[in-house]
């Protein structure tokens, strides 16, 4: 997989990386499983969810390293 940007889709990086879950789940993302947030950016999620998709982003980037 490409590097991890606010444009990633998150499906895509759950399908390569699933130990990343936990960090969507952190944000207050519980719905992984639903076909519409697996379809999702990580910006358009952060939007939803009122958090900083730089941080999240930093955070998966660490993650997957």
């Amino acid at each position: 997989m490409a590097e991890i940007t606010k444009k990633s889709i998150i499906g895509d990086i759950l399908d390569e990386y699933p130990n990343t879950a936990e960090y969507f789940f952190e944000i207050g993302m519980h719905c992984l499983g639903c076909p519409a947030s697996r379809g999702e950016t990580i910006e358009e999620a952060c939007m939803v969810h009122g958090t900083d998709p730089d941080d999240l982003v930093a955070k998966l980037q660490a993650a997957v390293k």
